[in-house]
Formats: structure tokens, C-alpha cells, sequence
């Protein structure tokens, strides 16, 4: 939920929510991660994404990014559940519309998602993995608390090798204790 400081509020994602992720799905913000997906593939993510925001295990979430006070959804963000290193843990992701970026928007919903993860009590560590070419992305995870781990190699899609940055934020630190906006 966004706050007298926030530029955002999180909205659970919904079945409305298609053309959202349709416009995320541009090459410019899908270049990073291999290229934009065929439609079928964006249908199948959606509804992982409803199933998801409708669960209540503490599996994870998703959620459109509302830029306050315009009210306008301009994102895609989410945790969810990931085995990492052995280990149980909550991964987030983000898309925010070109338009909208340089707002502070991406910060902004990746400390709301971390709060909303945190609130779960399931799993201490929140990661994040963007690419170590994808500048706007680290920095977000930068200014948003998180440590930076290291680089890892991924293949994501599969089949399609990605270098990226660990990026990790302890759930189980204060809110804000790290924050470095």
C-alpha cells in the first residue's frame, strides 16, 4: 500500500491485469531478459501471476505498480518462492513502463514488496537477480537495502545464458535499516 512518501501503491494483480503485461512485454524493457514473449507465453504468465496473487500460503504475489497521485498502473512486481543455494527463499522481479521510469517508481515498489514479503514470516532473504548489464536494475536493489552477493550465471529463458548480480535483502532486519535512497 503506497503512504504519505510513496510515489506508488501495490494492487494485487487480476485477471484485468493482461494489458499491463502486454505493455511490459516491449523489446526495449524485455532486453535484458532475452526478448519480449510470444503471446501464448504471456497468457500462461498471467495466469501464473492470478494464481499466485490468489494465493494465501505465503507461496509469494503479484502485484501492477499504481503511480500515486495519477492513479495510473505503470508495473508489474512480485516475490515469490525460489530454492537458492539450497536454501528457501522469496525472489522479486519488476518491469516499469518506459514512460515511467526515472521516477523513482521501481525503488519505490521494490521497498513496498520487500515489506509485503517481510509481513509473509516465511523466509528470511529476498533476492534479486538483474542482469550485470541492466544499470537501472542494480541500482534499484541498491538504494532499496539490498547487499550485493555477487555475480551468478543463470539461463533464463532457458536454453539462453545471462550473467547477473545476487542481489539480497535479510527480511529479518528492520524496515528501512539498510535503505540507501
Amino acid at each position: 500500500m503506497g503512504s504519505d512518501t510513496s510515489p506508488v501503491r501495490l494492487e494485487a494483480w487480476s485477471e484485468r491485469d493482461l494489458g499491463l503485461l502486454k505493455a511490459a512485454n516491449a523489446p526495449e524493457l524485455m532486453a535484458h531478459l532475452g526478448g519480449p514473449e510470444t503471446e501464448e507465453q504471456l497468457v500462461k504468465r498471467h495466469q501464473r501471476y492470478v494464481d499466485l496473487s490468489a494465493d494465501r500460503t505465503g507461496a509469494g504475489r503479484m502485484f501492477r505498480i499504481v503511480l500515486e497521485p495519477e492513479e495510473v498502473p505503470v508495473g508489474v512486481i512480485g516475490f515469490w518462492e525460489q530454492t537458492w543455494d539450497g536454501t528457501r527463499v522469496y525472489e522479486t522481479g519488476w518491469t516499469v513502463l518506459a514512460g515511467f521510469q526515472g521516477r523513482g517508481v521501481a525503488t519505490a515498489a521494490t521497498v513496498a514488496v520487500a515489506e509485503r514479503a517481510r509481513a509473509a514470516r516465511k523466509h528470511r532473504y529476498l533476492h534479486a537477480f538483474p542482469s550485470v548489464g541492466n544499470a537501472a536494475s542494480n541500482a534499484v536493489c541498491r538504494k532499496a537495502g539490498f547487499e550485493l552477493l555477487g555475480e551468478r550465471d543463470f539461463e533464463y529463458p532457458p536454453g539462453r545464458p545471462l550473467r547477473c548480480n545476487d542481489w539480497r535483502l535479510d527480511l529479518e532486519a528492520g524496515p528501512g535499516d539498510s535503505l540507501m535512497v
